[in-house]
């Protein structure tokens, strides 16, 4: 069973000495390090809760049966469980920096993260993998990568950095990148695009999991896309679409993060039937999301007591099947020679966390989380994320139009829009303001200029660089006076999220990280953001429209119907 890489013969004479540790502790000859006592613990092999004590030693599982330690913890009333897997997320969603969302998923039982960081790459190419890297590097919750595969996510986007398969090629040597992300482009798939297939052929030469991305595919365009080697899908939002997808083989990472859920459409998928091929995925996961409902650990609880699922399946969804699928060979069950990453919670259907271990040492107990070191990351990548912004200040004149345009239509909990016919000017009795796209990465100057639809702002501007996929900047507003003033605050302060009424800035938040992630505490975030979604709203946004976040997507050319990009609509 592999537990890590063995390369110089220092390395080899290492693991050679943590075996015999691991098998003298197993038989034992000499006490663990640690014991739980009187462990009832869930065993992924059998589908059973199992009672035992369970032996760590060089921070993997030894043994389970009865066994001494030189700590003993004794766990009789609690139920032990492998550590939490989220499947597929981008970190960058959460607005805060890795560290602060390591601090606020461990306490609730995540100790591993697959990550597409395709967010920070989109504004600085390989610098923003690299900068991932490093910021994630000795966290007590392991953050292993996917590679990029769509940047920019359509050649029509102007985002910091283009990346072909020759830019991502070396990371793949990195023993945490396990393979390419989200093929988003699966008409470049079933269509032969060369350089799509360039990226799908270097993955599979390193035997590397591809990640799809092809909502509502089907037919023999779905038989094409998974015949090039994707092997799973995040969304799926019907059971039809999620068991076609399965039956041809693929994973279904059942999605359960802010901007979507699909729990209750595709809980019929965790029965003995399907269930092996399912695991849980957050795709984003926001600050009051994370502060209020959790995060794999409330997919879970969701699942056990507003759907029925037997509990062991939906452990097994958050744990054992997502490291079998990912190549994590010793992580996702409790048995001999596996980490010993391990969650304590109250019982099987409250799914309350009270203690996490991260390779048999205590990061979280009953409320309080232990400190750990941060990351160092190179001055000059610290330096790079914090000047991302290369545009001149926004005159109103630059923002203002005489020309008929376009109109994007929002529809209530969608981030799918309409094609709402043209204006030629803002009409704030009804509902029509003007909305820009603000290329930031190399000063080209260009500026997509449209109107918006069922945004509901009566008064001021609205302006985010978080801006789905080559996070531009884009401002919406009932005047272009105060739209200049909303985007101009966001240049200043090299990125962010910023609230305008008759001049003056009335809420701010600063996204100083790539203009997409911050270095404050979680709490600190949720804070500044809830106090600028409030103040969006008495400025008029309706009820239903989250002010930021859907603003985020009117940018993003993937998604039908109609968007705006630097260089203007695009009907999708």
């Amino acid at each position: 069973m592999k537990k890590h890489t063995v390369g110089t013969k220092a390395e080899l004479l290492q693991l050679m000495a943590q075996n015999k540790t691991l098998a003298e502790v197993a038989r034992g000859e000499k006490p663990a390090d640690l014991v739980f006592k009187n462990a009832s613990y869930v065993n992924v092999f059998t589908n059973q809760v199992e009672t035992g004590d369970v032996a760590v030693a060089e921070g993997f599982i030894a043994g389970i049966g009865s066994y001494r330690g030189q700590e003993e913890i004794d766990l009789q009333g609690k139920v032990l469980l492998p550590g939490l897997i989220d499947g597929h997320i981008h970190l960058e969603s959460s607005l805060i920096s890795p560290q602060e969302f390591v601090k606020a998923v461990l306490s609730h039982g995540t100790t591993s993260v697959i990550v597409d960081p395709h967010e920070i790459t989109n504004v600085m190419g390989t610098q923003g993998l690299k900068y991932m890297l490093q910021a994630t590097e000795n966290l007590p919750v392991d953050v292993f990568f996917m590679l990029p595969s769509c940047v920019p996510a359509t050649p029509m986007d102007e985002a910091g950095a283009r990346l072909t398969w020759r830019d991502i090629n070396p990371f793949y040597k990195h023993p945490r990148v396990l393979g390419l992300a989200e093929m988003m482009n699966y008409y470049g798939v079933i269509h032969g695009d060369k350089a799509v297939l360039a990226k799908l052929a270097a993955a599979q030469q390193k035997g590397k999991r591809i990640d799809g991305h092809a909502p509502g595919l089907g037919g023999k365009d779905l038989e094409a896309y998974i015949a090039c080697g994707i092997c799973s899908d995040h969304e799926c939002s019907s059971l039809p679409e999620a068991k076609a997808k399965l039956s041809r083989g693929q994973y279904i990472m059942i999605r359960e993060g802010t901007a979507a859920q699909n729990l209750a459409a595709l809980s019929p998928l965790l029965t003995p039937q399907y269930a092996a091929r399912c695991l849980f995925c957050t795709d984003d996961k926001h600050p009051n999301d994370l502060l209020d409902k959790g995060h794999i650990d409330y997919i879970v609880r969701s699942a056990i007591q507003r759907h029925a699922i037997d509990p062991i399946i939906a452990v097994k969804a958050a744990s054992f099947q997502a490291a079998q699928y990912f190549h994590l060979d010793n992580r996702g069950a409790i048995a001999p020679g596996y980490w010993a990453d391990l969650v304590a919670v109250d019982d099987l259907k409250n799914f309350q966390v009270q203690q996490v271990w991260k390779r048999g040492l205590c990061q979280y107990r009953n409320g309080t989380l232990l400190p750990f070191n941060k990351p160092e990351i190179t001055p000059a990548l610290e330096q790079a994320a914090r000047h991302t912004f290369h545009v001149k200040p926004i005159a109103e004149e630059r923002l203002q139009t005489k020309e008929k345009l376009g109109v994007i239509g929002l529809i209530p909990g969608e981030i799918i829009t309409t094609d709402n016919g043209v204006a030629e000017h803002i009409d704030v009795q009804n509902d029509i303001l003007k909305v820009a796209v603000i290329e930031r990465h190399h000063n080209t100057g260009h500026i997509g200029l449209g109107y918006l639809q069922g945004y509901g702002l009566k008064r001021g501007a609205v302006a985010t660089s978080v801006a789905h996929d080559s996070h531009n900047l884009i401002v919406v507003g009932t005047n272009e006076a105060d739209m200049a003033i909303a985007a101009n605050q966001i240049i200043l302060q090299q990125g962010g999220i910023a609230v305008v009424e008759g001049g003056n800035v009335v809420a701010n938040v600063v996204l100083e990280i790539a203009g997409v992630m911050s270095d404050v505490p979680l709490q600190q975030m949720n804070e500044q953001l809830e106090n600028a979604k409030r103040k969006a709203k008495a400025l008029g946004v309706k009820e239903g429209v989250d002010p930021f976040m859907t603003l985020s997507f009117i940018s993003l050319p993937v998604i039908p119907s109609l968007r705006l990009t630097t260089r203007g609509l695009v009907r999708v």
